[in-house]
């Protein structure tokens, strides 16, 4: 087969040259241009446009479902959205060693009982694959491998084999014959997940991805690899822990910030149905700088203890905060400071989200002031204590989204007294849970300390 004719094109402006430039001719950037295959031109456009799919109108295309089918672990297809798709396309990354590998080879084994699965291994033999899956305990009867890095090669083999779902481990050690360049540089990457989503939306096979991540925790490569896709998953969590989480950022089949999670053993990854329970310190007793929040991740309600410690500082106090945003931490102590009287000023003031969960919703402000002020105060919030709400910079208290379901999980999990935002107090009382409603955060502090 004759190798296609490259070009190189710029990233920032498109213009293209046929041989490599430092500098873009058409915007002047500087090591912009990338190789690419050229395309060539259609020998007769106008019948081609002829034969394509007509106009419709959006009423009368008919709105179906997708057929989903589970993968065997019930954590990974809640963040699907209920299982993989015929012809989606799933980018997965992650640091290196934390599990990607694993809970795939998994999903390969549940899933060979009801379609032909293939593994395309780049980075590891097929004795490597072998000695995993026993040390699984994973039977692979049914499950094909192929360790091969050429493209053309695994195209051709996913044409033969016909898989209903194929995993590609990872799409940055494949390259293309038709490109000179090297495995995992852009051109690579883009034009080898291009041409495996192509054949995945032909064939009806539902693939995964797997991506190499950066040191700063994205996943390698052009950006126009998540655009592709249909769905991005990142697994996080620590290597020196055991307990890891699946999260959605993007996906055209289900919710997004769905996030699943996983308990490593060492028989492979296991859901974990209460993960409420790992992100919970196991005090005897209440401590003071110790508040529990009721997030949200998705659909499903967490949660989660804010740990806060206020101690002397020096002429440079410091705010440090782990698992929340620093830049919030900073405007909610000046809030404290103006509208509830308690000054930090002279504070070092550290915040830490028990497990290594990450909340990026402002419904954890009103948490993390009440742990900052037990923590000062040396005063223990009251056992059974949850709280939420976001706090704006005017000192009152707004409510959070879904707020009953909020408050039925902490009830559920034998929380018996809430401090809530006004809008979010339930209509219905709740078994077991006393609801305190509070419009401003000078409220909260004073029914704070009446408990």
């Amino acid at each position: 087969m004759a190798k296609d004719k490259t070009i190189y094109t710029c990233n920032d402006c498109g213009a293209s040259s046929p041989k490599w430039l430092g500098k873009c001719p058409g915007c002047g950037a500087w090591n912009s241009l990338v190789e690419t295959v050229a395309e060539s031109a259609g020998k007769n456009r106008y019948q081609a446009l002829a034969k394509s799919q007509p106009v419709a109108t959006l009423s009368e295309i008919e709105a179906t479902d997708f057929e989903r089918t589970p993968t065997g672990l019930e954590e990974l297809d809640r963040v699907l959205g209920g299982g993989v798709v015929a012809g989606g396309v799933v980018l997965i990354g992650g640091d290196p060693g934390i599990g990607k590998s694993t809970l795939l080879l998994q999903a390969l084994e549940a899933l060979s009982r009801q379609t032909r699965v293939l593994y395309v291994t780049g980075e590891e033999s097929g004795a490597q694959v072998a000695m995993r899956a026993r040390r699984l305990g994973v039977d692979g009867a049914q499950v094909r491998v192929l360790a091969e890095i050429n493209l053309e090669k695994v195209l051709a083999t996913i044409e033969v084999e016909a898989p209903g779902f194929c995993v590609i481990d990872s799409i940055q050690t494949l390259y293309s014959e038709q490109l000179s360049s090297a495995p995992g540089s852009v051109a690579q990457v883009r034009e080898c997940a291009a041409q495996l989503t192509r054949t995945a939306k032909a064939r009806g096979c539902a693939m995964v991805l797997v991506g190499h991540v950066t040191k700063e925790g994205a996943i390698a490569g052009p950006r126009v690899l998540e655009h592709i896709v249909d769905t991005v998953l990142y697994f996080e969590g620590d290597t020196h822990s055991s307990f890891r989480l699946v999260r959605a950022i993007k996906n055209r089949f289900g919710a997004v910030n769905e996030i699943g999670v996983f308990a490593m053993t060492e028989k492979g990854l296991k859901g974990v149905s209460n993960p409420s329970a790992i992100f919970l310190s196991t005090h005897s007793e209440p401590v003071p700088g110790s508040c529990v929040l009721v997030t949200l991740e998705g659909t499903r309600p967490l949660l989660v203890e804010l740990q806060a410690l206020v101690d002397a500082g020096g002429p440079s106090p410091r705010r440090l905060s782990v698992g929340l945003e620093r830049d919030r931490l900073a405007m909610l102590l000046a809030v404290l400071h103006r509208h509830a009287g308690v000054a930090t000023q002279d504070q070092d003031v550290f915040i830490n989200a028990v497990g290594g969960v990450r909340i990026s919703e402002p419904a954890a402000d009103l948490a993390v002031l009440l742990a900052i002020q037990s923590s000062l105060r040396g005063r223990p919030l009251p056992k059974g204590f949850i709280a939420f709400g976001e706090v704006g910079l005017a000192g009152e208290v707004r409510p959070a989204p879904r707020g009953q379901e909020r408050l039925k999980e902490a009830a559920k999990l034998g929380f018996s007294v809430a401090v809530v935002p006004k809008a979010n107090a339930p209509k219905k009382p709740i078994e077991g849970l006393t609801v305190h409603a509070v419009e401003r955060i000078e409220e909260a502090m004073a029914r704070v300390r009446e408990l």
